[in-house]
């Protein structure tokens, strides 16, 4: 049986909610009866989400470009109109992608710059729209990565992005505290997603060998071997997002089988 976080009935923003972790914990906020709003800027993956829960009344889907100031205040006026409130902000969307600094692509820079707007200006974009609507004891969740921990070749945008992603947590920590919200971030390890087979497969290609290969050497750090799926790490999330969770803000909560422990 699933352990209850008194989460019933408090209004969830869930950004990224067509991807692979974003997805996992669409399922596993829904499973506590929130009111749920799932943002993508994937129309198609949005519809698939919602014919798969299609009983839950409490549960709405909006696409949504982050990056677009105008479709972003208008998230937060219909979030105003409908639900009048925001008590849990999870922001999980971002982009993974290498960006080798002796990559001699015409765009090289303009991917570098993109990755760091997709993974940690829209985050701020969409908390800046919300914060009105957010309510004491209100959580904050921002996504980051255990390479926001560490550094990995050939990934320097990405790796940028998440230690960025840690810091604006424990700056945004101090600044909200007044109102009484808690912010936090969320350091997965490797979870089988679509977009880390993809890094897993670009490191491979960089190094001329094996994803097999990769994927050996990448457990071998870990304390319990075994990558990880997005219903292992939901749990993290669901605490962060419930009251248990008040003494803690200006964290950043690693989930990787061990593989980075700070």
């Amino acid at each position: 049986m699933k352990p209850d976080y008194a989460l019933r009935g408090k209004t969830v923003v869930l950004t990224g909610a067509g991807g692979g972790i974003g997805r996992g914990l669409a399922q596993a906020f829904a499973a506590q009866g929130v009111r749920l709003m799932l943002l993508d800027r994937d129309a198609a993956t949005l519809q698939t989400l919602a014919k798969e829960w299609p009983t839950l009344a409490d549960m709405d889907t909006s696409v949504c470009d982050l990056g677009n100031d105008a479709e972003v205040a208008a998230l937060a006026t219909r979030l105003q109109n409908q639900w009048g409130r925001v008590d849990v902000l999870v922001n999980n969307a971002g982009v993974e992608y290498p960006t080798p600094l002796d990559s001699t692509a015409p765009d090289a820079m303009t991917r570098w710059s993109s990755l760091l707007d997709n993974n940690v200006t829209s985050m701020v974009r969409l908390t800046r729209a919300l914060l009105p609507l957010m309510q004491p004891g209100a959580s904050i969740i921002n996504q980051s990565s255990i390479w926001g921990k560490t550094g990995v070749a050939d990934f320097s945008a990405y790796v940028a992005s998440k230690h960025a992603v840690i810091g604006l947590t424990r700056s945004l920590a101090f600044e909200l505290a007044g109102r009484d919200i808690r912010v936090n971030a969320v350091c997965p390890g490797w979870i089988r997603t679509e977009a880390a087979m993809r890094s897993l497969s670009n490191m491979a290609q960089r190094q001329h060998c094996s994803e097999e290969a990769i994927e050996r050497e990448l457990l071998a750090k870990q304390a319990c071997p075994a990558m990880l799926s997005p219903a292992d790490i939901a749990g993290v999330y669901l605490f962060l997002a419930s009251s248990d969770a008040s003494s803690l803000t200006g964290q950043s909560l690693v989930a990787s089988h061990g593989e980075v422990m700070s």
